[in-house]
């Protein structure tokens, strides 16, 4: 198979999955180890960091004019009820914070992880069960509507955050570093309706989050891989002709496919609950784990 061919692929594999609640670095693990790609290629490593970036670039053009709104109302907010501390850009702030400083001293622990797909698999799992669990704990408040007297449920719109549940969602986050497979989206989307959060604030929640996060963290990796001081850091004049192509092709088509991700699960959201993404990935993560028995065996 060409690596052209195999980037479209990949390129597919990032978009679709890395901002639903199914976890990207396990998808893209696994297409890779099902695909043939060497784990240990310091421009295979690269790539992925490149096409995650890809992915990060939908959100600002897709959320352009919520953005555009927060700006222009900070800090009191579009009611005027809001404070510094709580408006929601600086609720972003303050939960990448919560999930950025562990996250960099964990460091060492999370490169450990990254490329042990039985951790992914129990993740997986383990994640879909606990999706599943508070979903439906949260589905007839969310049949009921924001009318409607409940206890799950206080918070429907992004606007109406507290503190509280941004350091929370924050501290979540943190579980999707330490052990990938979690998901950041699932840690994220889970971790706001624990916190009294409809599907719809979560969701939104998540998305903003991931923009500093992803992009503090994918910077970060992609520097250290080009120009790091470890035996796979390329170099940008490490990287052919060819292999630039390669990159290219993969970011567009990332790029492409997690902005018609987003736009659709934002709908699908409204509509639907997480139980479906819940189910997958309870099938993928037992498929993986029995595959990985076999190939052990």
């Amino acid at each position: 198979m060409s690596d052209y061919l195999l980037s479209v692929i990949l390129g597919i594999v990032e978009g679709l999955t890395e901002f639903l609640p199914v976890s990207s670095t396990a998808h893209l693990r696994i297409a890779e180890a099902l695909l043939h790609i060497p784990l240990t290629s310091g421009y295979w490593k690269m790539y992925t960091i490149v096409i995650q970036l890809g992915a990060i670039l939908c959100l600002p053009i897709y959320f352009r004019s919520r953005i555009a709104k927060f700006v222009s109302t900070f800090p009191r907010g579009e009611r005027g009820d809001r404070t510094i501390l709580t408006h929601p850009l600086s609720l972003v702030v303050i939960a990448f914070v919560v999930t950025a400083i562990p996250s960099l001293l964990l460091s060492k622990v999370i490169g450990k992880h990254l490329e042990d797909l039985r951790i992914m698999g129990a993740a997986l799992v383990i994640g879909g069960i606990v999706m599943w669990i508070v979903d439906a704990m949260n589905a007839k408040s969310e049949a009921a509507g924001q009318g409607a007297p409940q206890r799950r449920i206080h918070t429907w719109h992004m606007e109406e955050m507290s503190l509280g549940q941004a350091v929370w969602i924050g501290a979540c986050e943190i579980l999707s570093a330490v052990f990938p497979g979690t998901s950041r989206s699932m840690s994220t989307i889970t971790g706001g309706q624990i916190a009294g959060m409809s599907r719809a604030s979560a969701l939104e929640f998540s998305f903003f989050l991931s923009m500093p996060i992803m992009a503090a963290a994918t910077t970060y990796d992609l520097l250290k891989s080009l120009y790091g001081n470890g035996e796979d850091a390329l170099g940008v004049s490490g990287i052919d002709h060819h292999g630039w192509v390669v990159l290219a092709i993969g970011l567009v088509v990332s790029f492409i496919v997690a902005y018609g991700c987003v736009a659709w699960f934002m709908a699908w959201v409204r509509r639907h609950g997480f139980v479906p993404f819940a189910i997958y990935r309870i099938l993928a993560g037992a498929a993986l784990l029995i595959w990985l028995s076999k190939l052990a065996g």
